[in-house]
C-alpha cells in the first residue's frame, strides 16, 4: 500500500492527458510521473532510506506534485511545511521529526538557511534552475535529470506517509501522523460519498498543497481523473481570470479567498458560469456570504467540515440530498460521528456537545508527542474538541470552535503562541489573545494587553516585536490596552469575556 501507486493507476485507468497546468505549462499525468520515479532514485542515491523524512517547504508549483509522489515511491515520510513559517518554527519542525533532507525553493532559502544552521546534517535540495545554488545545496532539476526511475518500494497500510504540523495549545507544533491507508481511504470516502460521479472536471488549486485540505484535493485528483489548473499563491483577480480562461468547473477553498473573490472590484467582468461546484471548509462560512455568493457567481456552494487529525474529511454537504443551510452535510461515507456530554456519553438528537470521529481515515496520533495523543484519541473515537449537534436526518451542524482556537484565513492561529512572544516583551503585564469577527479574514488575531505601571508602549511597537517572532498569519491585526483582564475568582483569565470586551472596543 503506497499512495505513489495511484499515479500509476490513473495511467493505466485514464491514459496519458494534461493533469497539471501552471502559469502557461501543461504538464501530463505521464511527465510528473517520471519525474516522480527519478527523484525517488535520487533521494535513495543520496543515502536516504525508506522511512527518512523529508521535509517539503514549498509554493503551490509543480515540484510539489513531484515531490509528493517520489518521496513515497522511495518508501519515505513527507513533512509538509506552510512556507508562511518563520526559520525558528521550520528549525523545531526539523528536529522534532529528524528529517533528513528538505526541499525548497530559492526565494525560502534565507529562512532554511537559518534553520539548517543547527542541522547541519540536512541535506538542502533546491528548485529552479541550476545557476547560482546556494552553497552545500543541490539541484532539483538536476537530480531528476541525472537519475533513472525508480521501483515503488512497498509500504504497509500503517505506514506513515506524511506529518502535518499544526499549532499546539503548549505553544509548540504538533505533528500530525498520517499513513497511506488513512490518505487513502480519504480519498475513497470521497468518491463512495459523490455517487453522481462526473469524471474529467478541471479544478481551480489554490489551497497552500502543505495544508490538508489541498494534500487531500491532490490525492483525489489520482481518482478522478481530472485536470488542475494550479496557483503558486491565491489571488482573487487571478483566481476569476484562470477560471474563465480555463472554463473551470469546481474550486475548492477557505472561506476568506470566496469573500475576497466575491468583494473583487472587476468581478462583473470574468465569466464564472461554467463553475457547477464551489467547495468550502477549513473554516465556517456565514450563511448570508453562502447566499450571496452563489447569488454573485452562480453554481453551488458545497460547505464541509473536517481537520488534519481525520485526514481531514468529516462532513460534507453533497448533491442528490436536501440542502440544510447552517449545516455542514451529513458524515461521509465510511465515517462515524457521534456527539458527547462532558461525560463522555453519547447525547440525543439536537443536543450540543464535544464531536467525536470514527474512521479508517482517522490519525493514529500525534508524532513523538504520547500525552497529547491519549488525550485527543481516545476510546477508538478522535475528540475533536469542537462543538456541534446532529439532527433527526444525521446533519451536521457546528455551534462552537475549539475554545481558544483562531481561524484567520482558513490557517489555525492558537492565542497562545502570540501570548507566549508578546509576553517576552519587557513593558507587557499581561495579555490575552482572541479571534474577532472579520468579514474577509473570517476572524481576525486582536491582543489585549494589560502594561506595566509607568511604561510607555504604543500598538505598532508591539505590533512589529511580534512580526520579528511569528508568521505574518499569526501576527496581531489589533492590539487593544486594557487596564484589567476579565478572570475567574481563581484568576485564570476569561476568553469569552475578552473576546466580548475586544469587540466593543473595537466597535468604538
Amino acid at each position: 500500500m503506497n499512495l505513489a501507486s495511484l499515479a500509476e493507476r490513473n495511467l493505466a485507468e485514464f491514459g496519458e492527458y494534461v493533469r497539471l497546468v501552471f502559469e502557461g505549462t501543461d504538464l501530463t499525468n505521464r511527465a510528473l510521473h517520471d519525474r516522480s520515479c527519478r527523484l525517488a532514485t535520487a533521494l535513495a542515491d543520496l543515502g536516504l532510506r525508506p522511512d527518512d523524512k523529508v521535509v517539503l517547504l514549498l509554493p503551490n508549483c509543480p515540484e510539489v506534485f513531484v515531490s509528493y509522489a517520489g518521496i513515497w515511491r522511495a518508501g519515505m515520510i513527507v513533512v509538509p511545511v506552510l512556507f508562511l513559517l518563520e526559520a525558528r518554527e521550520l528549525a523545531y519542525i526539523l528536529d522534532n521529526s529528524s528529517a533528513r533532507a528538505v526541499i525548497t525553493a530559492p526565494e525560502l532559502w534565507s529562512k532554511v538557511e537559518d534553520a539548517l544552521a543547527t542541522h547541519p546534517d540536512v541535506v538542502a535540495i533546491v528548485t529552479g534552475g541550476d545557476e547560482e545554488l546556494p552553497p552545500g545545496a543541490r539541484s532539483f532539476d538536476a537530480l531528476v535529470r541525472a537519475h533513472e526511475p525508480s521501483p515503488l518500494v512497498e509500504r504497509a497500510p500503517t505506514d506513515l506517509a506524511t506529518i502535518l504540523y499544526t499549532s499546539g495549545t503548549t505553544g509548540k507544533p504538533k505533528g500530525v501522523m498520517q499513513t497511506h491507508h488513512n490518505l487513502f481511504a480519504n480519498a475513497m470516502n470521497a468518491w463512495n460519498t459523490n455517487t453522481n460521479r462526473v469524471l474529467g472536471q478541471v479544478n481551480l488549486l489554490v489551497l497552500p498543497l502543505a495544508h490538508t485540505f489541498g494534500l487531500s484535493s491532490l490525492i483525489a485528483g489520482y481518482l478522478f481523473g481530472g485536470r488542475s489548473v494550479l496557483m503558486r499563491w491565491f489571488d482573487a483577480a487571478g483566481a476569476l481570470a484562470l477560471i474563465e480562461r480555463h472554463r473551470v468547473t469546481r474550486m475548492a477553498g477557505v472561506p476568506t479567498m470566496f469573500v475576497y473573490m466575491m468583494f473583487h472590484p472587476d468581478r462583473a467582468r470574468h465569466d464564472t458560469s461554467s463553475v457547477t461546484h464551489w467547495l468550502v471548509g477549513a473554516a465556517p462560512m456565514p450563511v448570508e456570504q453562502v447566499k450571496r455568493f452563489e447569488e454573485t457567481f452562480g453554481g453551488t456552494m458545497y460547505v464541509g467540515y473536517g481537520l488534519t487529525e481525520a485526514c481531514p474529511g468529516v462532513a460534507s454537504e453533497r448533491e442528490g440530498l436536501p440542502r440544510k443551510l447552517g449545516s455542514t452535510g451529513r458524515p461521509l461515507a465510511g465515517v462515524d460521528v457521534r456527539i458527547i456530554d462532558e461525560t463522555g456519553n453519547p447525547v440525543g438528537v439536537g443536543a450540543v456537545g464535544e464531536i467525536c470521529v470514527r474512521g479508517e481515515n482517522v490519525s493514529p496520533g500525534y508524532f513523538e508527542n504520547p500525552e497529547a495523543t491519549m488525550e485527543t484519541f481516545r476510546d477508538g473515537w478522535l475528540h475533536t474538541g469542537d462543538m456541534g449537534y446532529l439532527d433527526a436526518d444525521d446533519y451536521l451542524f457546528i455551534v462552537e470552535r475549539k475554545k481558544d482556537l483562531i481561524i484567520r484565513g482558513g490557517f489555525n492561529v492558537y492565542p497562545k503562541d502570540v501570548e507566549e512572544v508578546l509576553y517576552r516583551h519587557p513593558k507587557v503585564r499581561e495579555v490575552a489573545v482572541v479571534g474577532v469577527p472579520d468579514e474577509r479574514m473570517g476572524e481576525e488575531v486582536c491582543a489585549c494587553v494589560v502594561k506595566h505601571d509607568g511604561v510607555d508602549v504604543t500598538k505598532e511597537e508591539l505590533i512589529v516585536h511580534c512580526q520579528s517572532s511569528l508568521a505574518k498569519y499569526k501576527t496581531p491585526r489589533f492590539v487593544e490596552f486594557v487596564d484589567v483582564l476579565p478572570k475567574t475568582t481563581i484568576g485564570k483569565i476569561q476568553k469569552k469575556a475578552v473576546r466580548e470586551l475586544a469587540m466593543t472596543l473595537l466597535a468604538r
